[in-house]
């Protein structure tokens, strides 16, 4: 009898098996387009193996999705059909990723879009949409399950959110191709111990200390990864490089056609292969990105306050700077790194509480708990605030002086 599925070798998760009304989605040029944009877009000049990309990311989603789904199936709460459902949701979950993935998300949320809206796009017009109707699926329920709008919330939040097969994924994937020793969490636990109450995805008592685990995981690699002061600095020299040449290029002017075309190495060759004189910095940033020319930080803080610091407030900070070390404005960088420290619910909304499920004598009783009374979850809660002042290495001193002197005790 013919098999209708395929076992993909994954470092992660041993074998991601996918079936065949998945693998014709997979095997589309929309989706490949995923394997020529990395994952931590320019991790792996500090972290050499950081290479890996949404694509693996993706099968990694939908299968810690499966994982979920079965678990809650064996519970009565899911269908059969629910799970190949959820399983394409979290397939999809990444597919408008643009080049340099979430760097890439810091431009075009400047023109309020994001990657999702790009996604919701695909899913619905593009040979992808059609392979899923084809199949039998609505593609519009599996867009809004997949950006965490539809109304099972419970389902949204088995692809994004604090209990997302989205982050399981993220997590052991970038902590074992980056080395860090960081992201040890037990996803299959955490899976097993998943239920629902009133609609909303709930964990079992029992598995508290792994979501603490995963939590005190996810901000640590922010601090050791995400956030390292040396993949910032690349990162702010591609950033810079896109606004830079936009206005050329149209590379955030997302005719979707054009979009899926933007993948990290078609947007530095272009930008390095340009002959225009007008995106002479565009193109040395770029050129010295490719080359690990990077800038050097001078000067970091920690912020414990809420409050993310504007782009009207960076701006002024980098003028301040300019006067007083007399150094050219476009030679200094103020980058403001900020996450919850977290993740966001499918609703973008902090995440405030956790439903936690207690089976005692053959009952289940079901208990809201605010994340302020888990010790290890509340220590960290918040948000994570990181500011940092890069230039080149030839300003270095001047800047750094200057830089400890205007916001030296902001707190």
């Amino acid at each position: 009898m013919k098999k209708n599925y395929l076992d993909i070798i994954d470092p992660i998760h041993n074998f991601i098996r996918v079936y065949e009304h998945e693998l014709s989605i997979i095997d589309s040029p929309l989706f490949q387009r995923l394997r020529r944009i990395r994952q931590l877009s320019g991790a792996h000049l500090t972290y050499p193996a950081a290479q890996h990309t949404r694509f693996e990311h993706s099968l990694g989603v939908m299968h810690i999705a499966s994982q979920a789904g079965h678990a809650l199936n064996e519970k009565g709460f899911l269908k059969s059909d629910d799970i190949k459902i959820i399983r394409l949701a979290g397939l999809l979950h990444d597919v408008g990723h643009g080049p340099f993935s979430h760097l890439f998300e810091e431009i075009i949320q400047e023109k309020k879009l994001s990657h999702e809206n790009f996604g919701r796009e695909i899913i619905l017009k593009s040979e992808i949409g059609d392979s899923l109707s084809k199949n039998g699926f609505n593609k519009k329920l599996i867009a809004k399950i997949a950006f965490g709008d539809s109304k099972f919330q419970y389902m949204n939040e088995i692809v994004s959110g604090s209990l997302s097969a989205d982050m399981m994924d993220y997590l052991l994937r970038d902590g074992y191709f980056t080395g860090a020793e960081h992201a040890k969490i037990d996803h299959n636990r955490i899976t097993q111990s998943l239920n629902v109450h009133q609609k909303k995805l709930a964990l079992e008592r029992s598995a508290l200390y792994s979501f603490e685990s995963m939590m005190h995981s996810r901000y640590q690699m922010f601090k050791a990864v995400y956030f390292h002061k040396t993949v910032r600095a690349a990162e702010v020299m591609l950033i810079e490089a896109l606004r830079l040449s936009d206005d050329e290029f149209g590379f955030t002017t997302f005719n979707l056609n054009e979009y899926v075309k933007l993948t990290d190495e078609y947007v530095l060759s272009t930008l390095i292969s340009s002959t225009s004189s007008k995106l002479k910095r565009a193109r040395q940033f770029a050129q010295d990105y490719q080359d690990r020319k990077l800038l050097k930080c001078v000067f970091e803080r920690i912020l414990t306050s809420r409050t993310n610091l504007k782009k009207t407030r960076t701006n002024e900070l980098r003028t301040a700077i300019s006067q007083k070390s007399k150094i050219d404005e476009n030679e200094i960088f103020v980058d403001s790194s900020v996450t919850p420290s977290i993740p966001l619910a499918p609703s973008k909304n902090e995440s405030k509480s956790i439903i936690l499920i207690t089976n005692e004598h053959g009952k289940s009783s079901a208990k809201e708990m605010p994340i302020s009374e888990i010790p290890v979850v509340s220590a960290i809660s918040g948000f994570m605030n990181i500011l940092r002042i890069y230039t080149h290495q030839k300003n270095r001193k001047k800047v750094e002086i200057v830089a400890k002197s205007i916001i030296g005790d902001l707190k």
